[in-house]
């Protein structure tokens, strides 16, 4: 039934700092890798966003026609994770294998398709090892009794990606002081063994990998020597991305990626998120209390590469706003099997498609692509509403509208749950009830009554958590 015109697709690029028509190296063939989790804790709702918004570009890019080949590495040797074993007297891989466990569990909570090939950092030292050979034989890097370090005067490129300067880097930056360094800039390859850290044999002696040198490995491994697009969060641009760059191109003499895609930062309530302002929220948290299908629209909401501002009220209004399709999915469910009608009404579905289309082909502009399947519901609606006996044509063309768009692309929709879906609006909104009564208990002193009812939700798994400002609830596991 469609006929959606095919425009070119333009993204913004971090490295050229501008936006470009998408070609690929080898079309239709699109070789993409994203930064994916250090794991040592649960991931937040700010690394969720990156995942998020990065697997709604591979989805856009499938729905386009091209064969991806996704690729998201884990780090599961770092400091970070190696801090954690000792604080909880416990194996490092041990630490890593819990939490990578645990990163499946909430993407896949997330509705986030899995990546073709998800490589690790412990998987691939042979070839980080190569990769730093390469670097020693061609003097890029040099080897201070067993550390490795990379000598970021002698790669011309260095900040083309950050746009920062050398010279200025070195006045002003902040660098933690190292006397085997030439220069305060040059980063670490090969890290030598300390007492009690894991470590793998090299040419340079007992030690591990530098975090940068990792992902350089990794991708190059198994995307070749130059791939189409690198993506991450704004964060990693400098030091990460920047020394990525100057990893691969000094090994390798080519350029490393077309494409840099970078995803802003996300706030709450107007602030920088951290543990120490008490305004740090795993995702896992705020699935326990919200569909993925919601904290998917949130995010979509806004364009990937500028900021976001979390609140909790933000993202139940955009819930509320996610029923409105739920329910137009759920009465075209109920039409395709039950109507017997007739009539066809007049509608332009090329319409609404195109503009999802055009928006997306624009910097993946997913907050029109966002209005156009809100303003395409609120015109089935309208059309239903004037119009009486209406086939199962139509239906089926608007189901199929929502799966090429909300359901397919940005993961919004899911036809299979909304039962589910519907059933769990309910118990949310029953517990809201009994937290309202509880509140008015409480303004009548009837504080025998309020404590019941928390005591009996506390019995039920539904823990309540009151606030300065309002009461929020908590499913234990």
């Amino acid at each position: 039934m469609y006929g959606f015109k095919k425009a070119d697709m333009i993204i913004y690029n971090t490295l050229t700092k501008r936006k470009e028509e998408f070609k690929p190296i080898d079309p239709p063939n699109v070789m993409m890798y994203v930064c994916g989790p250090t794991v040592y804790d649960y991931f937040h709702i700010g690394n969720a966003r990156s995942f998020v918004m990065a697997d709604i570009i591979r989805r856009y890019l499938l729905f386009k026609g091209y064969n991806v080949k996704y690729v998201m590495n884990i780090t599961d040797v770092d400091d970070r994770i190696i801090q954690k074993s000792i604080d909880q007297k416990k194996d490092s891989s041990e630490i890593a294998e819990h939490y990578t466990n645990s990163f499946f569990e909430d993407i896949e909570k997330l509705k986030i398709k899995r990546a073709d090939i998800y490589p690790r950092a412990t998987a691939h030292m042979q070839d980080i090892i190569t990769m730093i050979e390469k670097l020693e034989k061609k003097g890029i890097a040099y080897n201070v009794k067993g550390n490795v370090f990379y000598d970021v005067s002698k790669f011309k490129g260095y900040g083309k990606l950050s746009g920062k300067k050398i010279d200025e880097l070195e006045s002003g930056a902040r660098i933690e002081v190292n006397e085997e360094k030439k220069n305060p800039l040059d980063f670490s390859l090969w890290k030598k063994a300390k007492e009690g850290e894991p470590y793998w044999e090299s040419p340079w002696g007992n030690g591990r990998p530098g975090w940068h040198i990792e992902c350089s490995a990794m991708s190059c491994r198994h995307l070749g020597e130059s791939f189409d697009i690198h993506a991450g969060g704004n964060d990693l641009i400098f030091p990460h991305h920047e020394n990525e760059i100057a990893q691969s191109e000094g090994a390798n003499g080519k350029q490393f990626v077309n494409y840099w895609i970078h995803f802003g930062f996300l706030n709450i309530n107007e602030e920088k998120m951290s543990k120490s302002l008490g305004n740090f929220f795993t995702t896992r948290e705020v699935l326990e209390k919200y569909p993925a299908e919601a904290l998917r629209l949130l995010y979509a909401q806004a364009h990937y590469g500028g900021p976001l501002n979390f609140t909790e009220d933000l993202l139940a209004g955009t819930r509320k706003g996610l029923e409105k399709l739920n329910n137009l999915a759920e009465l075209v469910e109920r039409e395709i099997n039950t109507s017997e009608g007739s009539n066809s009404p007049e509608f332009n579905f090329d319409k609404y498609l195109n503009e999802f289309i055009e928006s997306m082909n624009d910097d993946f502009n997913t907050p029109r692509a966002v209005a156009a399947i809100f303003d395409f519901g609120k015109e089935v609606n309208r059309v239903i509403a004037e119009n009486e006996n209406i086939n199962k044509e139509f239906y089926k063309n608007v189901k199929e509208f929502l799966n090429k768009t909300a359901v397919e692309v940005l993961g919004i929709l899911d036809f299979s749950s909304l039962k589910a879906e519907s059933n769990g609006r309910l118990e949310n909104d029953l517990i809201e009830l009994l937290i309202k009564l509880r509140q008015e208990a409480k303004l009548e002193k009837n504080f025998r009554l309020a404590d019941k009812i928390r005591d009996e939700l506390k019995e039920i798994g539904i823990l309540l958590q009151d606030g300065k400002e309002k009461t929020t609830y908590k499913i234990s596991k």
